[in-house]
């Protein structure tokens, strides 16, 4: 029998857990791990480089993504968007310049059509490199992305834990600022998906965030084999 292919959708706000809690599923099921949020910062990265630091600027370009061809590069379990055939360095897309710009740049529509297709192009690249499935992390996953996602998950964690988790990270994010911009944007804003199952990891830490869906996950492949 074949095994199954399995989905999973990872959304919440900044400092939420999203991240490390993906990369531990995709390591332990054999998943590819895709982070959307990443995409957004290449993105911005791509953007700055051709002198657009603005949502004025980006207005005002006849056409900000001319030229800019996307793919993905796999690396272990994780996928990176390449643009034009270059992958940039963490330390690029995380850096002083990217935080300042990549909320507003990720919350223009013509930003989020862009990347639309290749994200959700992503379940195939994980499928054509044999792995097990696909955790997605981001803000508008389970929503808009692959609102068919097998599992959908919603973390969450009270600002104050939040902010300390970014601050022992070395971003210099605004919680309250990014949350505030990201849930109320006009275009697929962050917003828990009707049937997500949502988990309070203020007082967690990264284990038991991990078992919670690493059981709710093996339910999903023992149902599926029934």
């Amino acid at each position: 029998m074949k095994k199954r292919f399995i989905t999973i959708a990872v959304d919440g706000g900044a400092a939420s857990g999203k991240s490390s809690t993906s990369r531990a599923l995709a390591e332990k099921f054999g998943l590819l791990h895709v982070d959307t949020g990443a995409h957004y910062r290449t993105l911005a990265l791509s953007l700055l480089r051709r002198g657009i630091d603005s949502v004025e600027k980006f207005a005002g370009a006849e056409d900000p993504f001319a030229d800019l061809a996307l793919g993905t590069c796999v690396r272990g379990n994780e996928a990176r968007m390449s643009i034009s055939g270059s992958v940039p360095d963490d330390s690029e897309i995380r850096n002083d310049a990217v935080n300042s710009v990549v909320s507003q740049f990720a919350a223009i529509p013509q930003v989020r059509k862009f990347l639309f297709d290749y994200q959700r192009g992503q379940v195939a690249v994980a499928r054509d490199n044999n792995f097990a499935g696909l955790v997605m992390e981001g803000r508008d996953i389970g929503s808009n992305i692959l609102p068919d996602a097998d599992l959908r998950i919603f973390l969450t964690a009270d600002a104050a834990a939040r902010q300390r988790r970014r601050a022992a990270e070395g971003i210099p994010d605004s919680i309250a600022a990014r949350d505030k911009l990201d849930s109320s944007r006009k275009t697929a804003p962050l917003t828990q998906a009707a049937g997500a199952i949502v988990i309070d990891s203020t007082f967690l830490d990264l284990s038991q965030v991990v078992e919670k869906i690493s059981e709710m996950i093996r339910e999903k492949l023992a149902a599926e084999g029934e």
